[in-house]
Protein backbone atom coordinates (compact mmCIF):
# COMPACT_ATOMS: atom_id res chain seq x y z
CA UNK A 1 0.00 0.00 0.00
CA UNK A 2 1.63 3.33 -1.20
CA UNK A 3 1.98 6.04 1.04
CA UNK A 4 1.17 10.29 0.35
CA UNK A 5 4.15 12.54 1.34
CA UNK A 6 3.39 15.43 3.84
CA UNK A 7 3.37 18.02 0.69
CA UNK A 8 -0.15 16.02 -0.42
CA UNK A 9 -2.00 16.37 3.22
CA UNK A 10 -4.14 18.87 1.57
CA UNK A 11 -5.53 16.43 -1.28
CA UNK A 12 -6.04 13.34 1.35
CA UNK A 13 -9.16 12.03 2.32
CA UNK A 14 -10.92 10.61 5.29
CA UNK A 15 -13.64 8.39 4.93
CA UNK A 16 -15.83 8.18 7.65
CA UNK A 17 -18.59 5.12 8.80
CA UNK A 18 -21.80 5.47 9.75
CA UNK A 19 -22.99 1.88 11.94
CA UNK A 20 -22.09 -0.91 10.03
CA UNK A 21 -24.88 -3.02 8.92
CA UNK A 22 -27.38 -0.15 9.34
CA UNK A 23 -26.42 1.54 5.99
CA UNK A 24 -29.88 0.90 4.49
CA UNK A 25 -32.19 2.38 7.46
CA UNK A 26 -29.74 5.92 7.37
CA UNK A 27 -32.79 8.01 7.00
CA UNK A 28 -34.87 6.28 9.75
CA UNK A 29 -32.03 6.48 12.16
CA UNK A 30 -31.50 9.85 11.25
CA UNK A 31 -34.53 10.88 12.99
CA UNK A 32 -33.42 9.76 16.68
CA UNK A 33 -30.23 10.73 15.81
CA UNK A 34 -31.63 14.80 15.02
CA UNK A 35 -33.91 14.58 18.30
CA UNK A 36 -30.97 14.48 20.12
CA UNK A 37 -28.80 16.64 19.01
CA UNK A 38 -32.08 19.21 19.00
CA UNK A 39 -32.95 18.66 22.33
CA UNK A 40 -29.02 18.84 23.39
CA UNK A 41 -28.76 21.99 21.75
CA UNK A 42 -31.75 23.81 22.83
CA UNK A 43 -31.76 22.17 26.30
CA UNK A 44 -28.14 23.51 26.90
CA UNK A 45 -28.82 27.07 25.31
CA UNK A 46 -31.98 27.40 27.28
CA UNK A 47 -29.54 27.18 30.83
CA UNK A 48 -27.50 29.21 29.21
CA UNK A 49 -29.88 31.99 28.53
CA UNK A 50 -31.99 31.34 31.89
CA UNK A 51 -28.33 31.67 33.77
CA UNK A 52 -28.09 35.12 31.82
CA UNK A 53 -31.26 36.69 32.10
CA UNK A 54 -32.36 35.43 35.64
CA UNK A 55 -30.83 37.28 38.69
CA UNK A 56 -31.99 34.63 40.54
CA UNK A 57 -29.66 32.30 38.82
CA UNK A 58 -26.31 34.21 39.39
CA UNK A 59 -25.27 32.03 41.96
CA UNK A 60 -21.87 30.02 41.62
CA UNK A 61 -23.54 26.35 41.40
CA UNK A 62 -25.64 27.87 38.27
CA UNK A 63 -22.83 29.84 36.33
CA UNK A 64 -20.78 26.75 36.72
CA UNK A 65 -23.63 25.05 35.42
CA UNK A 66 -23.84 27.24 32.32
CA UNK A 67 -20.21 26.76 31.75
CA UNK A 68 -21.13 22.54 31.68
CA UNK A 69 -23.68 23.54 29.16
CA UNK A 70 -21.57 25.70 26.92
CA UNK A 71 -19.13 22.62 26.53
CA UNK A 72 -22.03 20.13 25.81
CA UNK A 73 -23.04 22.60 22.77
CA UNK A 74 -19.82 22.76 22.20
CA UNK A 75 -19.30 18.95 21.98
CA UNK A 76 -22.82 18.48 20.21
CA UNK A 77 -21.98 20.86 17.49
CA UNK A 78 -18.53 19.33 16.64
CA UNK A 79 -19.92 16.22 15.96
CA UNK A 80 -23.34 16.91 14.19
CA UNK A 81 -21.77 18.09 10.78
CA UNK A 82 -20.39 14.33 9.67
CA UNK A 83 -22.89 12.49 11.75
CA UNK A 84 -26.08 13.88 10.12
CA UNK A 85 -24.39 14.14 6.65
CA UNK A 86 -24.09 10.59 6.56
CA UNK A 87 -27.47 9.77 7.73
CA UNK A 88 -28.96 12.36 5.47
CA UNK A 89 -27.05 12.38 2.21
CA UNK A 90 -24.20 9.79 2.97
CA UNK A 91 -21.69 11.92 3.13
CA UNK A 92 -18.71 9.94 4.35
CA UNK A 93 -15.39 11.61 2.56
CA UNK A 94 -14.13 14.53 4.70
CA UNK A 95 -10.87 16.58 3.81
CA UNK A 96 -8.24 15.80 6.22
CA UNK A 97 -7.73 19.06 8.06
CA UNK A 98 -11.02 18.84 8.28
CA UNK A 99 -11.10 15.82 10.13
CA UNK A 100 -8.12 17.39 12.52
CA UNK A 101 -9.87 20.05 12.96
CA UNK A 102 -13.02 18.34 13.80
CA UNK A 103 -10.81 16.05 16.29
CA UNK A 104 -9.58 18.73 18.10
CA UNK A 105 -12.89 20.35 18.97
CA UNK A 106 -14.06 17.00 19.92
CA UNK A 107 -11.54 16.40 22.31
CA UNK A 108 -10.95 19.89 23.44
CA UNK A 109 -14.72 20.08 24.94
CA UNK A 110 -15.06 16.69 26.14
CA UNK A 111 -11.51 17.98 28.28
CA UNK A 112 -13.05 21.40 29.28
CA UNK A 113 -16.40 19.39 29.96
CA UNK A 114 -14.20 17.23 32.59
CA UNK A 115 -12.50 20.01 33.78
CA UNK A 116 -15.93 21.71 34.71
CA UNK A 117 -17.09 18.92 36.49
CA UNK A 118 -14.35 18.75 38.45
CA UNK A 119 -15.23 22.63 39.64
CA UNK A 120 -18.43 21.84 40.17
CA UNK A 121 -17.13 19.21 42.94
CA UNK A 122 -15.35 21.88 44.61
CA UNK A 123 -18.24 24.14 44.17
CA UNK A 124 -20.54 21.69 46.41
CA UNK A 125 -17.48 21.07 48.57
CA UNK A 126 -17.10 24.97 49.53
CA UNK A 127 -21.25 25.33 49.29
CA UNK A 128 -21.12 22.53 52.44
CA UNK A 129 -17.80 22.79 54.23
CA UNK A 130 -18.38 26.38 54.30
CA UNK A 131 -21.56 27.86 53.70
CA UNK A 132 -21.55 31.10 55.40
CA UNK A 133 -18.62 31.99 52.91
CA UNK A 134 -19.51 30.31 50.13
CA UNK A 135 -20.29 33.48 48.01
CA UNK A 136 -17.12 35.15 49.24
CA UNK A 137 -15.01 32.14 48.29
CA UNK A 138 -16.43 31.33 44.81
CA UNK A 139 -16.76 35.29 43.68
CA UNK A 140 -17.53 35.94 39.83
CA UNK A 141 -13.46 36.63 39.12
CA UNK A 142 -12.47 33.41 40.78
CA UNK A 143 -15.15 31.70 38.73
CA UNK A 144 -14.06 33.25 35.26
CA UNK A 145 -10.20 32.49 36.28
CA UNK A 146 -11.37 28.50 36.82
CA UNK A 147 -13.22 28.92 33.58
CA UNK A 148 -10.23 30.79 31.93
CA UNK A 149 -7.42 27.96 33.41
CA UNK A 150 -9.92 24.84 32.90
CA UNK A 151 -10.55 26.47 28.83
CA UNK A 152 -6.66 26.65 28.27
CA UNK A 153 -5.72 23.75 29.83
CA UNK A 154 -7.86 22.11 27.28
CA UNK A 155 -6.75 23.78 24.42
CA UNK A 156 -2.73 23.06 25.35
CA UNK A 157 -3.01 19.56 26.06
CA UNK A 158 -4.91 18.70 23.05
CA UNK A 159 -2.97 21.17 20.03
CA UNK A 160 -0.39 19.12 20.04
CA UNK A 161 -2.27 16.15 18.88
CA UNK A 162 -2.70 17.49 15.34
CA UNK A 163 0.20 19.08 14.80
CA UNK A 164 1.59 15.66 15.51
CA UNK A 165 -0.87 13.95 13.03
CA UNK A 166 0.05 16.13 10.46
CA UNK A 167 3.52 15.63 10.09
CA UNK A 168 3.34 12.00 9.52
CA UNK A 169 3.11 10.45 5.86
CA UNK A 170 -0.63 8.70 5.36
CA UNK A 171 -1.35 5.69 3.11
CA UNK A 172 -3.67 5.34 0.42
CA UNK A 173 -6.47 3.94 1.85
CA UNK A 174 -7.78 5.72 5.57
CA UNK A 175 -11.15 4.75 6.64
CA UNK A 176 -12.17 5.50 10.30
CA UNK A 177 -14.60 3.36 12.41
CA UNK A 178 -16.91 6.16 13.37
CA UNK A 179 -19.22 8.80 12.10
CA UNK A 180 -16.59 12.04 13.43
CA UNK A 181 -13.33 11.87 13.76
CA UNK A 182 -11.03 10.64 17.20
CA UNK A 183 -7.18 10.28 17.87
CA UNK A 184 -7.34 7.06 18.45
CA UNK A 185 -9.29 6.27 15.22
CA UNK A 186 -6.23 8.51 13.36
CA UNK A 187 -3.60 7.07 14.80
CA UNK A 188 -4.51 3.86 12.59
CA UNK A 189 -3.85 5.55 10.17
CA UNK A 190 -0.31 7.05 9.12
CA UNK A 191 1.95 4.83 7.33
CA UNK A 192 4.93 4.99 10.09
CA UNK A 193 5.42 4.63 13.83
CA UNK A 194 3.21 6.28 15.67
CA UNK A 195 4.35 5.40 19.59
CA UNK A 196 4.79 9.00 20.25
CA UNK A 197 1.40 9.60 19.25
CA UNK A 198 -0.32 6.86 21.55
CA UNK A 199 2.27 7.84 24.57
CA UNK A 200 1.48 11.45 24.45
CA UNK A 201 -2.51 10.86 23.77
CA UNK A 202 -2.03 8.19 26.80
CA UNK A 203 -0.56 11.26 29.18
CA UNK A 204 -3.33 13.77 28.18
CA UNK A 205 -6.18 11.30 29.11
CA UNK A 206 -3.89 10.13 32.35
CA UNK A 207 -3.75 14.04 33.08
CA UNK A 208 -7.21 15.16 32.12
CA UNK A 209 -9.46 12.35 32.72
CA UNK A 210 -7.50 10.78 35.31
CA UNK A 211 -6.88 13.53 37.56
CA UNK A 212 -10.11 15.24 37.25
CA UNK A 213 -11.72 11.66 38.00
CA UNK A 214 -9.80 11.40 40.95
CA UNK A 215 -10.08 14.91 42.44
CA UNK A 216 -13.93 14.29 42.48
CA UNK A 217 -13.87 11.56 44.04
CA UNK A 218 -11.73 13.36 46.43
CA UNK A 219 -14.59 15.86 46.66
CA UNK A 220 -17.10 13.96 47.18
CA UNK A 221 -15.01 11.87 50.01
CA UNK A 222 -14.66 15.22 51.97
CA UNK A 223 -17.95 15.99 51.48
CA UNK A 224 -19.49 13.15 52.90
CA UNK A 225 -16.98 13.69 55.88
CA UNK A 226 -18.37 17.05 56.19
CA UNK A 227 -22.10 15.89 56.23
CA UNK A 228 -22.01 13.13 58.58
CA UNK A 229 -20.83 16.00 60.94
CA UNK A 230 -23.63 17.29 60.76
CA UNK A 231 -26.29 16.81 64.09
CA UNK A 232 -29.46 16.63 62.35
CA UNK A 233 -30.02 13.88 60.05
CA UNK A 234 -32.63 16.61 57.99
CA UNK A 235 -29.41 18.59 57.80
CA UNK A 236 -27.48 15.82 55.95
CA UNK A 237 -30.48 15.07 53.47
CA UNK A 238 -30.01 18.69 52.78
CA UNK A 239 -26.76 19.13 52.11
CA UNK A 240 -26.64 15.58 50.27
CA UNK A 241 -29.92 16.26 48.01
CA UNK A 242 -27.86 19.70 46.72
CA UNK A 243 -25.47 16.81 45.76
CA UNK A 244 -27.57 14.65 43.82
CA UNK A 245 -27.70 16.45 39.91
CA UNK A 246 -24.12 16.84 39.80
CA UNK A 247 -23.06 12.97 41.08
CA UNK A 248 -25.85 12.28 38.24
CA UNK A 249 -24.17 14.40 35.73
CA UNK A 250 -20.47 12.82 36.70
CA UNK A 251 -22.15 9.16 35.85
CA UNK A 252 -23.65 10.37 33.10
CA UNK A 253 -20.26 11.55 31.66
CA UNK A 254 -17.49 9.06 33.03
CA UNK A 255 -19.71 5.43 33.25
CA UNK A 256 -20.21 5.46 29.46
CA UNK A 257 -16.31 6.76 28.96
CA UNK A 258 -15.25 3.69 31.34
CA UNK A 259 -17.91 1.10 29.15
CA UNK A 260 -16.20 2.61 25.72
CA UNK A 261 -12.63 1.82 27.56
CA UNK A 262 -13.67 -1.63 28.56
CA UNK A 263 -15.16 -2.55 25.11
CA UNK A 264 -11.99 -1.76 23.52
CA UNK A 265 -9.76 -3.95 26.00
CA UNK A 266 -11.99 -6.86 27.03
CA UNK A 267 -14.68 -7.10 23.76
CA UNK A 268 -11.99 -6.67 20.69
CA UNK A 269 -14.08 -8.95 19.06
CA UNK A 270 -17.96 -7.49 19.48
CA UNK A 271 -19.82 -6.19 16.68
CA UNK A 272 -18.47 -3.49 14.83
CA UNK A 273 -22.09 -1.73 15.59
CA UNK A 274 -21.93 -2.27 19.46
CA UNK A 275 -18.57 0.19 19.31
CA UNK A 276 -20.26 1.89 17.61
CA UNK A 277 -23.46 2.42 19.32
CA UNK A 278 -20.85 2.87 22.70
CA UNK A 279 -18.56 5.36 21.53
CA UNK A 280 -22.56 7.75 20.60
CA UNK A 281 -23.33 6.71 23.68
CA UNK A 282 -19.83 8.58 25.20
CA UNK A 283 -20.53 11.80 23.65
CA UNK A 284 -24.51 11.88 22.59
CA UNK A 285 -25.75 11.31 26.26
CA UNK A 286 -24.30 13.70 28.54
CA UNK A 287 -25.28 16.76 26.73
CA UNK A 288 -28.58 14.75 26.00
CA UNK A 289 -29.31 14.09 30.10
CA UNK A 290 -27.71 16.99 31.89
CA UNK A 291 -30.03 19.45 30.57
CA UNK A 292 -32.85 16.90 31.78
CA UNK A 293 -31.46 16.42 34.83
CA UNK A 294 -30.70 19.94 36.10
CA UNK A 295 -33.81 21.01 34.57
CA UNK A 296 -35.70 18.18 36.62
CA UNK A 297 -33.97 18.03 39.88
CA UNK A 298 -33.21 22.06 40.20
CA UNK A 299 -36.43 24.20 40.95
CA UNK A 300 -34.30 27.42 40.53
CA UNK A 301 -33.39 26.21 36.78
CA UNK A 302 -36.69 25.44 35.72
CA UNK A 303 -38.63 28.88 37.35
CA UNK A 304 -35.78 30.54 35.22
CA UNK A 305 -36.17 28.92 31.91
CA UNK A 306 -39.82 29.89 32.82
CA UNK A 307 -38.97 33.20 33.22
CA UNK A 308 -37.03 33.25 29.92
CA UNK A 309 -40.29 32.30 28.19
CA UNK A 310 -42.24 34.86 29.97
CA UNK A 311 -39.67 37.50 28.64
CA UNK A 312 -40.07 36.17 25.19
CA UNK A 313 -43.45 36.49 25.35
CA UNK A 314 -43.98 40.17 26.79
CA UNK A 315 -41.31 41.49 24.12
CA UNK A 316 -43.43 39.91 21.63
Amino acid sequence: MGTKSNGSLDLLSVFLTGIPGLEAQRGWLSIPFFTMYIVAIVGNSLIMAAVQVDPALSEPMYLFLSMLAVTEVGVSVSTLPTVMGILWFGACQIDFDGCLAQMFFIHTFSCMESGVLLAMSYDRFVAIYNPLRYTAILTLPHIISMDLVISLKSVTLMAPLPILLRQLPYCHTNILSHSYCLHSDLIQLPCADTKLNSILGLAIVLATFGLDSLFIVVSYMLILYTVLGIASGEGRWKALNTCVSHICAVLVYYVPMIGVSVMHRAAKHASPVVHTLMSSIYLFVPPLLNPIIYSVKTKPIRQGIATLFSCKTELL
